[in-house]
């Protein structure tokens, strides 16, 4: 979403241009630019919010709809190829719906940033460096759990055929 660029329009004072009260004037001005700007990426925030919480919505209702659709098959069986792939893509989404949940709760929980609290460049480095190391650690834990879910659904479809044979 694109942000609107601002100007500034400052009012001629009757005193000399640095002046204390003009230089009040440009401060006030520009506080109130800032105010404008943190909010109009407020509003941004608020909209993209709406479309995650309507995402939501509907994943929920998918689900729902999906689980009284199976609740009422009799003999519901997610064995074989087809079952291992919808499992493993269930479980890749489950991972990056966490994934998101994670960062909005974090996000929710971090200081104010925009309260004049300033971070050193070595800091912003250090932690970019730590985001990124947690991004790719996350994205291993993904695989992996990808992984498991894969050997899981084949775990069980061995036993049932195993089962299969001593019945």
């Amino acid at each position: 979403m694109a942000c609107p660029s601002y100007t500034v329009v400052i009012i001629p004072l009757r005193t000399s241009l640095y002046s204390l009260d003009a230089l009040r004037l440009y401060l006030w001005v520009k506080r109130l630019k800032d105010l404008e700007m943190e909010k109009d990426s407020l509003w941004c925030g608020v909209d993209v919010l709406e479309q995650a919480r309507l995402w939501y919505r509907r994943r929920l209702e998918e689900n729902r709809s999906q689980q009284a659709g199976l609740e009422t098959q009799p003999g519901f069986n997610a064995g074989g190829s087809e079952g291992a792939l919808l499992q493993a893509r269930c479980c890749q989404l489950r991972c990056r719906i966490q994934r998101v949940n994670g960062s909005l709760g974090s996000m929710m929980s971090e200081p104010q940033v925009t309260s004049g609290s300033t971070h050193s460049l070595p800091d912003a480095v250090a932690d970019s460096d730590l985001r990124w190391h947690n991004s790719v650690l996350a994205q291993e834990v993904t695989e992996k759990n990808r992984q498991i879910s894969i050997l899981e659904i084949e775990r069980e479809r061995l036993l049932q055929q195993l089962g299969q044979l001593y019945a």
